[in-house]
């Protein structure tokens, strides 16, 4: 799944071709991924962008009077192609036509993605209003943390992949910076001490801005809108590396299950 640094460098690489631009009309192929396409954007004609944002592991595209709310679900991406290259495979289900010769084309091999209409105050939409603040923004803080480890009897790494508490860090990336922080994702909330949870809010936040800079981990479906691949999987230590021998000091990875997600960690240097 795409997780925060992915759909933020998805963000960025579209921006520059839609921003300021005029979608020309839409074609759907499948109407039906996890939801309906809504008609809107069916019919969609004539509507420029003002403005392209990202919300958690949403992405929004902002028109003059409303707004188109996308979620790449499991396996959704997102391409920049031209308008002449026209053929599509039977995983690409929706292509907006843009009036620059450019076209977004939404993939999805799983279809568990979803495109919403909205009104331009997207904030308000039922997905996004329940979300917790970005990981990356002043807002999230040690402070903010804290008060919710010190009343949780629940694994930090369950807590930290509640998007009601902070939202878009994701499986990789909550492995990984539990790795850098030297804490164990079984270990309860509520026993992390504040300086323990400083350090971790200071390698969340190096972990996801490294991962934006290498263009986020391609481990599966992951691709750029300009097809290459992310970099950042080569610089994991500990997400998807069971039974390798650790980095740091050479203990074999282990692989759990939480709440039926894998998670990765080191016994030794993790306490």
């Amino acid at each position: 799944m795409p997780e925060l640094p992915e759909v933020e460098v998805i963000k960025n690489m579209i921006k520059p071709y839609l921003e300021k631009k005029i979608i020309s009309y839409a074609i759907v192929r499948n109407k039906k991924l996890k939801y309906l396409i809504p008609r809107n954007i069916v019919n969609i004609h004539n509507q420029k962008i003002l403005n392209i944002k990202r919300r958690g592991r949403y992405i929004i595209i902002i028109l003059l009077y409303n707004s188109i709310i996308i979620h790449l679900g499991m396996t959704g991406n997102l391409f920049i192609i031209e308008k002449d290259m026209l053929s599509y495979g039977k995983h690409d289900h929706i292509d907006l036509i843009m009036d620059n010769n450019i076209i977004l084309r939404y993939t999805d091999s799983r279809k568990f993605g979803f495109w919403l209409w909205e009104t331009k105050n997207y904030k308000d939409n039922i997905f996004l209003k329940k979300l917790g603040p970005e990981p990356l923004k002043n807002e999230f803080n040690s402070k903010y943390l804290y008060k919710f480890t010190k009343k949780k009897n629940i694994p930090i790494k369950i807590l930290l992949m509640d998007n009601c508490i902070v939202t878009g860090i994701g499986n990789i990336y909550a492995s990984e910076s539990l790795f850098l922080s030297k804490i164990l994702p079984t270990r309860i909330s509520k026993t992390l001490n504040f300086k323990e949870i400083n350090i971790l809010v200071k390698n969340i936040k190096y972990i996801l801005n490294k991962s934006i800079k290498y263009g986020g981990s391609s481990i599966k479906d992951y691709r750029q809108p300009n097809r290459k691949i992310g970099n950042f999987h080569k610089l994991l230590f500990v997400y998807g590396k069971q039974n390798k021998l650790c980095k740091i000091c050479c203990t074999k990875i282990i692989k759990i299950k939480q709440r039926n997600r894998s998670t990765f960690f080191c016994s030794k240097c993790q306490i």
